[in-house]
C-alpha cells in the first residue's frame, strides 16, 4: 500500500499527555491512518521527522479573524505558530447575525475594540449574509487555510434585539425582546456556532464611549441565553466570557457557575495579580469544586506578559503635541529621521519630561531588543527604569536613544498583563486552564500574542520547564479540543484527522513582532513569524513549511461538536 503522506522518524507528541514516544504517522484521505513503525511502507510524500517531535496541530481557543479571512485566507499569524483551528467570535463582537443596514455598526464596533479600521471591515468582507449559518457559508467560500470554529457574539444579537439602547447601561431587555434575543442564540448554534460569546470588560467600548451591548445584561439574560445554548446545541455549548473580574467578581462567578449549572462549558479569560499569590489558591478552589461536581469550566490565560507594544510602529506610548506630529509622519524612517534633527529631538525630549515623562509606567515597560530573536526579559532585569537607573539618565532619554539605534525598529512591550510571572505560571498549571489566548485578528496594531504556543513551548516548556513536553501540547490541542467538543481532532490517533505539526523543538521561536501594511486601504498591522515548525499539516495537506506558504487551502469551517 501506498499512503499519501508519511512522517517518519519523529517523536510523537501525541496530545493527551502521555509520555512521548518514537512513532511514524501515515496520513490516507486526510486522516490518520497508522502510527507506529512504517519501515519499508511507501508514500506519495514523505516528511522526515528525525530529531523533531510530531504533535498534533494547536487549537487557538481566542481569535478575531471574523473578518481577516476574507482578505487573509492563510490567516496569519496564527497559521506561523502550529495553529490548525481557530475560534472566532470571542468577547461578543462578531458579523452576524445581522439584518439589512446594520452591518457599518458591527464593522464600527470591530474597530472600536479591536483595532481593525472599519472601512476594511465593510470593503473586505461580501456582506451576503443574514444568519449565522450564512455567515458561515461564506467564510467556507473563503476557502480559510486553517479549520475554523465559530461563536454567535452578544453584540451582534442584542443589538439587532434592541437596536442602540442595547449598549445602555441602565436599559435591560423587556419580555419581547430578551424572546428574541434567545431565539438568534438558537437560531446560530443551530446553524453551527458552538456556542455564545459575552463581553463584560470594562475596556471594550463602541465607537461613541459606550460599553459593548452584553455589558450590562443582567442575570435574567445572560441565564436565558445559557439555557438557548444547551437547548439547541446540547450540554457542553460553549459560553465564552470576557470578565470584568475588578469591579464585579462575585457576579461574574456566580454567572460562571450558573451556566455550568445549566449545561455550559464556560471558558473564561483570566490571570494573576501581584499580591500574595495573585488569587491561584482562589480559582484553584474555584475550578476543582465546580469541576468535581460535573460543571465544566476553564480559563485562558496569557503566556507571556502583554498588553501593548510601543515604539515608532504605531503607538508611541508619549502623547505630547510633539510626538503626535511625529507619529502623523507616514512611514518609520520618515519618524527617525525626523528624530535626528537636534531641535526636533530636544522638543520631543522636553515636552515628554515636563508632561510627566513615562512615570511608573517605565517599571513596566521592557524593550524587546535587537538581537536575532526578541528578548522578553523574563528575568526581569530590563525594564525602562532599571536601564535609566543603571545609567543615571531620564527614562525620556533611554527610550529615544534607542529607537533611534535601532532605526526605529525596537519595540517596547508593556507588561499590563501577566506580569506577575511566577504566579502567571503558577497559575496556568492549574488543571483547567489552558495557556492560549492568541488574540489574533484583535489590537492588530497595537501588539500581537499570536505566538503564544510557540512562547509556551519554547520559552516557558523547554528553557524554564514550566511544564513538561507532552502536558504543554496536551493543553493547547486534546484539552483545547475538547473543550469546544471537537470529534475526532487534537490528538495523533489511527482514524482521526490529519492536523498535525513536524517541529525542530531545539530550534523553536519566536520572531520579532514586524509591522506591515497589508489589510485593505493599506491599512497595517504587527505581524509575529516564526521559527522551527518544518510542517504544518491541515486534513493531510502541508499548509505551510518551513515558514512559507504552500498554497493549500483546505480549511473546513466546523459546525458538529460532540456534545453530552
Amino acid at each position: 500500500m501506498t499512503h499519501d503522506v508519511i512522517i517518519s522518524g519523529g517523536t510523537l507528541v501525541d496530545g493527551t499527555g502521555d509520555e512521548v514516544r518514537k512513532a511514524d504517522v501515515a496520513i490516507d484521505k486526510g486522516r490518520i491512518s497508522r502510527v507506529g513503525d512504517l519501515e519499508g511502507e511507501k508514500a506519495g510524500q514523505t516528511i522526515d521527522a528525525t530529531d523533531k517531535i510530531v504533535t498534533p496541530g494547536f487549537v487557538d481557543l481566542h481569535t478575531h479573524l471574523d473578518a481577516q479571512i476574507a482578505w487573509d485566507p492563510e490567516m496569519r499569524p496564527s497559521s506561523y505558530h502550529g495553529v490548525t483551528t481557530a475560534l472566532i467570535g470571542n468577547c461578543g463582537v462578531t458579523f452576524a447575525p445581522v439584518s439589512a443596514g446594520k452591518s457599518e455598526y458591527l464593522a464600527k464596533l470591530m474597530e472600536a475594540v479591536e483595532d481593525i479600521a472599519a472601512d476594511a471591515i465593510i470593503d473586505g468582507l461580501p456582506w451576503n449574509w443574514e444568519s449565522f449559518g450564512e455567515y458561515l457559508d461564506t467564510v467556507q467560500s473563503l476557502r480559510p487555510t486553517l479549520n475554523v470554529v465559530a461563536l454567535a457574539g452578544h453584540s451582534a444579537i442584542r443589538f439587532e434585539a434592541m437596536g442602540d439602547k442595547a449598549c445602555d447601561k441602565d436599559v435591560q431587555a423587556d419580555e419581547q425582546e430578551l424572546a428574541r434575543i434567545v431565539e438568534l442564540v438558537e437560531e446560530s448554534v443551530a446553524e453551527g456556532a458552538v456556542g455564545f460569546s459575552t463581553s463584560r470588560f470594562l475596556g471594550h467600548r463602541v465607537p461613541d464611549g459606550r460599553l459593548t451591548p452584553g455589558t450590562w445584561a443582567n442575570p435574567i439574560e445572560t441565564e436565558a441565553i445559557q439555557q438557548a445554548v444547551v437547548d439547541a446545541g446540547g450540554r457542553g455549548g460553549l459560553f465564552q466570557v470576557a470578565p470584568d473580574m475588578q469591579t464585579r467578581y462575585e457576579v461574574e462567578r456566580e454567572m460562571f457557575e450558573r451556566g455550568a449549572e445549566i449545561g455550559c462549558q464556560v471558558l473564561f479569560s483570566g490571570g494573576t495579580g501581584g499580591d500574595g499569590d495573585g488569587g491561584v489558591s482562589r480559582w484553584q478552589e474555584f475550578f476543582q469544586r465546580n469541576n468535581e461536581a460535573g460543571n465544566r469550566i476553564a480559563g485562558i490565560c496569557h503566556t507571556r506578559p502583554s498588553g501593548s507594544f510601543f515604539g515608532l510602529a504605531q503607538q508611541s506610548f508619549l502623547r505630547t503635541s510633539a510626538w503626535i506630529e511625529l507619529m502623523k509622519l507616514p512611514t518609520i524612517s520618515d519618524r527617525v529621521d525626523a528624530m535626528r534633527d537636534p531641535s526636533t529631538r530636544e522638543k520631543l525630549i522636553s515636552e515628554a519630561k515636563e508632561a510627566g515623562g513615562f512615570g511608573p509606567t517605565a517599571r513596566i515597560l521592557h524593550p524587546m531588543g535587537l538581537g536575532e530573536y526578541p528578548d522578553y526579559d523574563l528575568d526581569r532585569k530590563g525594564s525602562l527604569q532599571q536601564l535609566a537607573e543603571a545609567s543615571g539618565k531620564d527614562p525620556v532619554d533611554i527610550y529615544v536613544e534607542r529607537l533611534l539605534e535601532s532605526e526605529g525598529r525596537e519595540l517596547w512591550n508593556l507588561w499590563a498583563f501577566g506580569g506577575a510571572l511566577e504566579n502567571q505560571w503558577k497559575y496556568m498549571q492549574l488543571p483547567y486552564v489552558i495557556p492560549m489566548l492568541g488574540d489574533a485578528g484583535a489590537h492588530v496594531g497595537q501588539f500581537t500574542d499570536a505566538d503564544s504556543p510557540t512562547f509556551l513551548l519554547s520559552e516557558l516548556t523547554r528553557d524554564r520547564g514550566v511544564y513538561s513536553l507532552s502536558e504543554a501540547v496536551h493543553r493547547i490541542s486534546g484539552k483545547s479540543a475538547e473543550v469546544l467538543g471537537l470529534k475526532e481532532r487534537g490528538c495523533i490517533r489511527e482514524g482521526w484527522h490529519a492536523d498535525v505539526n513536524v517541529i525542530d523543538y531545539e530550534a523553536l521561536g519566536s520572531c520579532h513582532p514586524e509591522y506591515v501594511n497589508d489589510f485593505p486601504h493599506n491599512g497595517g498591522r504587527l505581524v509575529v513569524k516564526s521559527r522551527g515548525y518544518d510542517a504544518t499539516l491541515v486534513a493531510g495537506q502541508v499548509v505551510i513549511q518551513d515558514g512559507e506558504y504552500t498554497g493549500h487551502r483546505p480549511g473546513e469551517v466546523i459546525r458538529e461538536f460532540q456534545r453530552g
